[in-house]
């Protein structure tokens, strides 16, 4: 199948289809005549699967490793909670500091009154030198 039908049937992009065959996540065949890519079934299964992945944010890193752990049929669970137990560690790291950013954002825009006024705190904060 040509690459629009592969991005329907996987719900992604054309463009992020093209990058994930460009980068190797997958390889579709080569029609030897026009150049073109074609996608098989199999490659639109790695391309849903790379699609929920993403969405966890796992990174192309991860989701290689993944493919690869997808397509062997001796792996090991322990291998693929590994790779999400990192991720999961990756992400409470990130609760904490956006819950920082937004207490510290909630107090600037609890100093400015958003009238008609020109002077605003959160503008003032912002272009503080002083880090």
């Amino acid at each position: 199948m040509n690459i629009g039908k592969a991005a329907e049937l996987s719900g992604l992009t054309i463009k992020a289809v093209r990058y994930y065959a460009n980068i190797g996540l997958i390889v579709p065949s080569r029609n030897t005549n026009t150049g073109y890519r074609n996608y098989s079934e199999k490659d639109v299964n790695k391309l849903i699967f790379i699609g929920k992945a993403r969405k966890f944010d796992f990174s192309i890193k991860d989701c290689r490793s993944l493919l690869f752990l997808y397509e062997d049929n001796y792996r090991t669970s322990r291998a693929v909670k590994e790779i999400t137990d990192n991720k999961l560690k990756e992400i409470d790291k990130r609760l904490v500091l956006l819950k920082s950013l937004r207490k510290e954002l909630f107090l600037l825009s609890s100093t400015c009154n958003g009238d008609e006024r020109s002077d605003c705190p959160i503008i003032k904060n912002l272009s503080d030198n002083n880090v």
